[in-house]
């Protein structure tokens, strides 16, 4: 079993090498702006995997933060849409008796600043938009796991942005091409052990250029954790590795009015209670 709390990945100012570390909460309880306002983050050093670490006492500095989990350790994203009730109801549709499913490719991950979202020639088409999600990080191989047992599968959480292209999304019925653009993904900025916070009561918002346009809390959501691995394992292995998005709550860009589009060089950022902050800058493929 891993011994980290709050997971990072990062390249040291020491040596200009890649290293997990675990970052005391208490000093950097949000490593995602301390990063972007050129703090300087340290954390112990974690030998071995994402999944089997285990905290030293060597400290490093943090040059460059990168997705807390890398795509090679990472099989596949699950994705729930219209998992919460505030969000349901702003759209006016019904509350599902199952949860939605879509998926990204582990392509689409990307992780906080420095790491920029970058919207592709095929859809630079004004519809651009951002979700917020709380993000489950499996953490061992299960299929057909009973709800009581799901957390036992999972490794941690962070926070997620779920980038879309509404104008692909409303073209098709399967939602995948629209939402599974390179760096469509961003995760991070650390991983919280599962156990260390209750991811049914957190504060969750996304942030456009310094305004909150998403304001919720993920006690909204339809489903929980452990009813969504519970589901998602029925008849299928649940690798670990796996990311879950979890959905998103009201104040997305296409049910705004004025609607909001992410544009070349904009600011969001994903704000997750006890996680911290996902900042990422938006740019446009030339």
């Amino acid at each position: 079993m891993a011994s980290w709390k709050n997971l990072i990945r990062f390249i040291a100012e020491e040596d200009g090498q890649e290293h997990l570390g675990d970052v005391d909460a208490n000093q950097f309880p949000d490593v995602g702006v301390a990063i972007h306002d050129g703090l300087k983050v340290t954390a112990k050093v974690v030998n071995g995997t994402v999944f089997d670490g285990t905290v030293t006492d060597q400290t490093l500095t943090v040059n460059r933060l990168l997705s807390p989990i890398s795509q090679p350790d990472v099989p596949i994203i699950r994705c729930l849409g219209l998992n919460y009730r505030d969000h349901a109801h702003e759209a006016k549709m019904p509350i599902p008796n199952e949860p939605v499913l879509f998926v990204k490719p582990r392509t689409s991950l990307t992780g906080p600043h420095p790491a920029k979202i970058v919207v592709p020639k095929a859809v630079q088409d004004g519809t651009s938009d951002y979700e917020a999600e709380l993000t489950i990080i499996i953490g061992k191989t299960g299929k057909d796991i009973p709800k009581e047992k799901a957390l036992d599968y999972v490794l941690g959480y962070t926070a997620g942005n779920d980038v879309s292209s509404r104008k692909s999304q409303f073209q098709n019925s399967q939602w995948s091409y629209s939402k599974g653009f390179d760096t469509a993904a961003p995760v991070g900025p650390v991983i919280v052990r599962e156990g260390a916070l209750d991811p049914h009561a957190l504060a969750i918002k996304a942030i456009y250029n310094g305004q909150t346009v998403q304001d919720s809390n993920t006690k909204e959501m339809i489903f929980s954790v452990q009813e969504t691995v519970a589901f998602l394992s029925r008849g299928t292995t649940l690798e670990k590795g796996t990311l879950i998005m979890t959905g998103t709550p009201p104040g997305i860009g296409a049910m705004r009015e004025p609607k909001i589009i992410l544009g070349d060089g904009d600011d969001i950022r994903v704000y997750i209670q006890g996680i911290g902050t996902l900042i990422n800058k938006v740019h446009y493929e030339k």
